[in-house]
């Protein structure tokens, strides 16, 4: 018999090559209001109405604006609002498993973090937030909101643009016409599409102001206020014709949502064609409406082909506000598993994983369920499940990983947490979340090969080195397990070093670092991992190990 395995328990506080980050000066405002203002006087995240405000006077909290007359100079909160991460350049290492694919269809994900009024520039005392890790699968945020009675045009939080650009993502502030069933007006249309006396479009200037002032990407434009004529419609080609000019001179996009047609009404097609192609054809891209069907998509992509666009420039909208992985999806239309993909995926509303919780959820049920959208069934990119209902997005779209280039470090911080930590002891036991402070964390979770009992792999909320979390390795070990960290392109000198600070709770276990200098020799493959020793006991508090890469050169491609 053999004999029944000893469970092991390990807590990884964080992996540096060369030296850990200072933190950053965001953190005190994570929960506290910014320059000791009291919670109501704390900035906000901004929003406006393009000119003309409703009738009637503003809610309470509520702050009606016209972007028209926005000027960065008199703009208060842009301190609070600004963005300081720039947009990391990203790279796909070889695909995890034999059924994604890199180069083919990517994911555009709405979502709303917060309230359109309210929703704090830097942060809160709170650690349920829809704090949004799987950024590798993600190719274009759109901050979703916008209401008749607040605002239309939606600005980014600064927190969410920087741990999306960590991670390679641009993001898309949202400008949201809403249908009159909700309150929407079409004066509020024609106030943004209005042209000045040389004949331009004074908002689209703005709009692309705001995004250079608050360091976004861009804007996602949806008009579904419905109404409108033929020359209503030409004016909101014109509009959006000049802010992708303008948009691109500064770097920036536009996405068009599938909703106002050329002729000015509105009238979801669920497709490219000649109704919206103008639109699609001046965008960068386009959110296809949730009406598609199978034949739909095939001839919205083969028109994007014949317009010398390409197929992946359409987002097919999969609406998951309500069921998350549980949604019925007809994946062979968009993401056939043995033909080339159809289109791109536009997920709407993927924060389900949060807010379907019930009250009392911890942050570690919010990151199962967002795990469980995001990598499958198994938990584990490497090993798709294929009875599972739900495709998410590990199963057909290749990762993408941001580090190249050394100092690199992480504590394996999500950018939420019950406590806050430094070297391993409780500073502040206020719950808090910020996503400013997120580090850039592992793209692939949770990939682990062992010939035994596979252990699990989770954030753990509990305790940690520094920050709010830290990673667990918990189970009962009866092989060596290898668990895959970071796709890198890190180059190795004669100096490089990589200091590793752990815990050994439970076990007695023995720790190596796996560095791969090459790629695996096909997708799904292992990489062609060293071994390397990692000095320390066990059950005797946190370590932190420093391990030199002897004998390695050249540029390394995973740490596990």
């Amino acid at each position: 018999m053999n004999p029944k395995p000893t469970r092991r328990t390990v807590l990884i506080a964080g992996a540096a090559a060369a030296f850990l980050p200072a933190l950053p000066a965001q953190a005190a405002a994570a929960a506290t209001p910014a320059s000791g203002a009291t919670a109501d006087l704390q900035p906000y995240a901004s929003y406006w109405y393009p000119d003309s405000l409703p009738s009637g006077s503003p809610g309470p909290g509520i702050t009606w604006r016209s972007l028209k007359t926005w000027r960065a100079a008199t703009d208060t909160d842009l301190a609070f609002n600004a963005a300081s991460v720039p947009l990391a350049p990203r790279f796909a290492p070889t695909p995890v498993n034999t059924t994604a694919r890199a180069g083919q269809a990517r994911i555009q994900s709405l979502v709303s973090f917060g309230p359109t009024s309210s929703n704090p520039s830097q942060g809160s005392a709170t650690a349920d937030a829809y704090a949004l890790t799987h950024w590798a699968y993600i190719d274009e945020l759109v901050f979703w909101g916008g209401s008749a009675g607040e605002g239309l045009i939606l600005a980014p939080n600064a927190p969410i643009v920087d741990a999306a650009h960590r991670h390679g993502v641009p993001v898309l502030g949202n400008i949201f016409l809403p249908p009159a069933a909700y309150g929407g007006q079409l004066q509020w249309t024609r106030d943004l599409v209005q042209k000045d006396a040389t004949g331009h479009h004074p908002l689209a200037a703005q709009l692309v102001a705001v995004a250079a002032a608050y360091g976004f990407d861009g804007w996602f434009v949806n008009a579904e206020t419905g109404g409108g004529d033929s020359a209503l419609g030409a004016d909101m080609l014109g509009f959006v014709s000049e802010l992708k000019q303008r948009a691109a001179a500064r770097g920036q996009r536009v996405t068009w949502y599938d909703a106002m047609t050329v002729n000015g009404s509105v009238s979801w097609q669920g497709a490219l064609n000649s109704r919206n192609q103008a639109f699609f054809q001046t965008a960068d891209d386009m959110f296809v409406d949730f009406r598609w069907s199978a034949d739909s998509l095939a001839s919205s992509a083969d028109k994007a082909v014949e317009l010398a666009r390409s197929r992946y420039e359409l987002w097919a909208g999969v609406d998951v506000e309500s069921n998350g992985s549980g949604t019925s999806v007809e994946w062979d239309a968009i993401v056939p598993s043995d033909t080339a993909h159809v289109t791109s995926i536009g997920l709407y509303r993927p924060e389900w994983t949060r807010n379907h919780l019930p009250s009392g959820h911890t942050p570690e049920d919010f990151h199962a369920a967002d795990d469980r959208f995001w990598t499958g069934r198994s938990l584990d990119p490497s090993r798709p499940d294929p009875t599972d209902g739900w495709r998410a997005p590990a199963v057909s779209v290749a990762d993408r990983s941001t580090v190249t280039s050394l100092p690199f470090a992480s504590v394996f911080n999500t950018g939420h947490g019950l406590r806050w930590y430094e070297d391993g002891e409780v500073t502040s036991a206020t719950p808090w979340n910020h996503l400013g402070l997120q580090d850039r964390l592992p793209s692939r979770r949770w990939v682990v090969r062992t010939d035994g009992q596979r252990p699990t792999v989770r954030f753990d909320f509990a305790d940690a080195w520094r920050g709010g979390s830290s990673l667990l390795v918990d189970g009962a070990l009866d092989r060596p397990a290898v668990l895959d960290l970071y796709a890198t392109r890190l180059p190795i000198g004669p100096d490089t070093v990589v200091e590793l600070t752990h815990r050994t709770d439970a076990g007695t276990v023995g720790i190596e670092l796996a560095v791969a200098t090459a790629e695996p020799g096909a997708a799904g493959a292992a990489p062609p991992y060293t071994y390397l020793p990692v000095p320390g006991g066990n059950g005797d508090g946190w370590r932190t190990s420093t391990v030199r890469l002897t004998g390695l050169s050249g540029t390394v491609h995973a740490i596990g």
